[in-house]
């Protein structure tokens, strides 16, 4: 399999699962597949085989400095590899905020435009997930919450 036909199959395979979070967050068939350890085994098995046979074995790439990244991440396994990385992250982030938002009985429609960008920027997304917590409030710092003794 190409690379490119790795990097289609990825994008277009995790959406999906982005709108089931998106629209149907408390659906069953979400909660067993979009919650489960499924995807991320899926997604984590295509990741360790591009790192296995050698993504970020190009001479003077590496990871401990900026031009040996820049390096590492000029062969297209590498490329296919972050970005396998990044999907599966954004997706963990993306479920974790349902999951938490349904916790805290925080309305779905609210956490949708927050997914979007935890889809396209991960990080701002859950940035605005927890400002939204905030003005909500309904959650403060702790991205657990507290346990209640028995």
């Amino acid at each position: 399999m190409t690379p490119e036909l790795v990097f289609l199959i990825a994008t277009y395979g995790i959406m999906p699962f982005w709108l089931l979070l998106a629209l149907a967050p408390t659906w069953k068939f979400t909660q067993a597949l979009v919650h489960s350890a499924l995807i991320p085994i899926v997604i984590g098995i295509g990741y360790t085989f591009y790192v296995a046979t050698g993504a970020f074995s190009v001479e003077g790439g590496g990871f401990g400095t900026l031009e040996a990244l820049m390096i590492a991440f000029t062969v297209p396994e590498a490329v296919i590899a972050g970005w396998l990385h990044y999907l599966v992250f954004d997706l963990f982030v993306g479920a974790w905020e349902v999951r938490d938002a349904q916790k805290r009985g925080i309305n779905q429609w609210l956490v949708a435009p927050c997914l979007f960008f935890t889809l396209m920027l991960g990080p701002f997304g859950l940035l605005l997930y927890i400002a939204l917590r905030f003005v909500t409030r309904k959650g403060g710092w702790s991205l657990d919450q507290a346990e209640t003794p028995a």
